[in-house]
Order: C-alpha cells, then sequence, then structure tokens
C-alpha cells in the first residue's frame, strides 16, 4: 500500500510538472512596446500650411520693353547683381536716332528763324515810329503812316509765330528723346538677374494683353524675403497680422527660423482639385539670418495661436480614438485602457488636464500587432530590442 502511494505521488507530481511545463511553453509572450513618461513641458496650439510655401523676394519686377526689336545691347548675364538705373538691355534703334537727330534740326531752324523774323519786326516797328513823328509834322500822308503801322504788326506777328514754332520744335524734340525709353530696360531697383530671355541679335517680344509671354529680364530683390504660404480657408479666421511664427525650410532641415504674419489675403484661392486656401505672408524676424536664403525655396510655416508653458502632457501620436491611451502596469506587466480629458494639442504634444498623473508610463507603439488593453507587455530596453 505505501509502495503504491509512493508511486502515486510520484506520478502526480510528474503530471503537475508536466502540466506546468505546457502552460509555460504556451503562455502568452510579452509585447515590446515603446514607453513615454508622462511629465510636464510646454503645449502650442498651431496652425499649419496645407501645401508648400515658397520664400519670396519683397520685391520682384519681370521686365518688358513697351515695343518689340532686335536686341542689339545685353549688359548683363543670369545671376549679376545690377544697381538702380543701370542698362540692362536695349533694342536696334538707329531710326529713333535719325528722328532725332531731325528733330534738332528743325529745332534749330525754327530758333533761326526767330531770329529772322523778330530782328525784321524790330524794323518795322522803328519806321512805324519815324512815319509817326513826320505824320504829326505833316511831312507824310495819314495812308502812308497807316501802312507802315500795319507793316510792324504783321512783321511783329510773325515773330511771335516764329518763336511758337520754336516750342514746337522743342516738344517734337523731347518727344523724340522719349522713344528710346519704349526700347531699353533700366533696373529700377538694386537687385540680382534671375532669368533673361533673349539674347543679342535675337528679336524680343513685349507681352500683349492676354498673351503669356515670357519676359525678357526677371529682376529680384533678395535683400528683403518673406515666406507666402497658403492656409485651409477654414483656419482663415484664426490668423492676425503680428502673430509668432516658426518658419522651416526644406534647404535648412535642422533650423527654424522665427517669423511674424505680415499680412493675410483678402481673399480665398480656388485651385482645382485642391482645398481652397487662403494665402498668409510671414516676414522673418531676423532679417540678417535669412540673409544668402535663395527666393523660390519651398517653405513650410507654423503659425503659434496659443501657449502653455509648463502643463502635463503627452505625445499627440499616443491618443487613441476617444481620447484614450494604453497606460503600463509594470507590476502586472499588462496594459490598461485609460480615459483622458485632454486641453491645448498640436501635432507633437497634446495637454493632459484629467486622467494621467506625472510618473505614469503610456504606450507609444500603437501600431504593433496585439497591442490593446489587457494585453501582457514589456518595455522594449527591457528586451534588448531598439
Amino acid at each position: 500500500m505505501k509502495l503504491f502511494l509512493r508511486r502515486l505521488v510520484i506520478a502526480l507530481v510528474i503530471l503537475a510538472a508536466l502540466v506546468a511545463a505546457g502552460w509555460w511553453l504556451t503562455r502568452p509572450k510579452p509585447i515590446p512596446v515603446r514607453l513615454h513618461e508622462v511629465a510636464a513641458g510646454r503645449v502650442e496650439a498651431t496652425l499649419a500650411n496645407t501645401r508648400a510655401g515658397t520664400v519670396e523676394a519683397c520685391q520682384r519686377t519681370k521686365l518688358s520693353t513697351i515695343m518689340g526689336g532686335r536686341i542689339e545691347y545685353l549688359g548683363v548675364k543670369e545671376g549679376d547683381r545690377v544697381k538702380k538705373g543701370q542698362l540692362l538691355l536695349k533694342l536696334w534703334n538707329d531710326d529713333q536716332q535719325a528722328q532725332q537727330a531731325v528733330a534738332a534740326s528743325q529745332l534749330e531752324l525754327s530758333r533761326r528763324r526767330v531770329v529772322e523774323a523778330c530782328t525784321l519786326a524790330a524794323n518795322a516797328e522803328r519806321e512805324a515810329k519815324r512815319n509817326a513823328d513826320l505824320r504829326q509834322r505833316g511831312f507824310i500822308s495819314e495812308a502812308a503812316a497807316d501802312t507802315t503801322r500795319t507793316n510792324a504788326a504783321a512783321k511783329q506777328a510773325a515773330c511771335e509765330t516764329a518763336k511758337a514754332d520754336v516750342d514746337q520744335s522743342q516738344a517734337r524734340l523731347a518727344a523724340a528723346r522719349v522713344e528710346p525709353r519704349r526700347i531699353t530696360l533700366v533696373a529700377p531697383f538694386d537687385g540680382t538677374i534671375a532669368k533673361i530671355v533673349g539674347e543679342v541679335g535675337e528679336y524680343s517680344t513685349p507681352s500683349p494683353p492676354g498673351v503669356p509671354t515670357p519676359p525678357a529680364i526677371d529682376l529680384i530683390d533678395d535683400s528683403c524675403l518673406y515666406v507666402k504660404a497658403p492656409m485651409d480657408e477654414v483656419d482663415a479666421p484664426k490668423i492676425h497680422p503680428g502673430q509668432s511664427v516658426r518658419i522651416r525650410l526644406d534647404a535648412y532641415p535642422k533650423q527654424d527660423f522665427a517669423g511674424k504674419v505680415r499680412r493675410v489675403a483678402p481673399f480665398v484661392t480656388a485651385v482645382e482639385k485642391q482645398a481652397r486656401t487662403v494665402d498668409v505672408e510671414v516676414d522673418f524676424v531676423s532679417p540678417e539670418k535669412s540673409a544668402g536664403l535663395l527666393v523660390g525655396y519651398s517653405a513650410d510655416v507654423e503659425i503659434l495661436l496659443e501657449e502653455r508653458p509648463a502643463v502635463l502632457r503627452i505625445p499627440t501620436a499616443a491618443l487613441q480614438e476617444g481620447r484614450r491611451v494604453l497606460v503600463f502596469d509594470a507590476a502586472a506587466g499588462k496594459l490598461e485602457a485609460r480615459q483622458i480629458k485632454t486641453g491645448l494639442a498640436n501635432w507633437e504634444f497634446t495637454e493632459v488636464l484629467e486622467g494621467l498623473t506625472a510618473g505614469e508610463r503610456i504606450v507609444l507603439s500603437l501600431e504593433k500587432e496585439g497591442v490593446k488593453p489587457g494585453a501582457h507587455a514589456v518595455e522594449e530596453s527591457a528586451t534588448g530590442t531598439k
């Protein structure tokens, strides 16, 4: 009997060991998860542009001559820096120069005619005065005196007409001198040549209304830059001049530039197959830091609406639908669903008003399979994973 009991005990122990081994081998393995410790920090309410913005120049002009013609002089090349008033381009204008020469010669001829006509008028006036004296003394007839007075008046009128011809010739010469401005391009401000369309000897055509002909010269003033970015029409009422902005450029991924809203467009832009947007213009707070940036850089803007410097916060990516988070219970090694109340939020952080305390750890790797309330979990760093 004792032998039987001993064997039964041994069998039960072996069975218990097998059951324990089976449970151990078939138990659910804990899921390695990334955790974040809840702590205080800065949270901002911000707005971001819907599509990439662009670095623009405060002054930019696309120059074309008023008249078309063959390019005779091109004094710059793309990338050159120019000064205000510098001659950039000139078309062939020998015909205009000839017209100026004709107008100048006509002016000189008119001036000489003034000398001739006014000299004769002065002589006729003296003759009329002498004949008036002779008439008073009875040496000549009244008719002879009238004749000399009429002749003097006619000569004086001819003198005035000649002077008017001089004024007309001067106006004609001035008009001829203005004509070359229709075929020349002069820099209206200091800047950099961004684009030139045409070479010496080629024909340059100005852009007529309704025809998008490329300008002859594209001139930009890169000493003053700003960012123009489209914002969703729904966000437009929240944006006002003077608001603080963070500017991010693809060309400088590790650097933020401080900005201020300069202007909000007073109309909505509708682009086919895209959302309706409102253009916002943003100035760089420190122009010296924007020196050297290229016009045309793609840029993103983040407009600061409200800021709270030291509040309890969590990564926005940790939030699930219904304002829930998964809290890691280290003692039980399980995940617990927790409903929370949130405040300010942006794409990076969300303020926590209720439901969490500092020091608790929440799950970030929500995309992993099996990550759900009640699941067994272990912190990634504890498993040796990265």
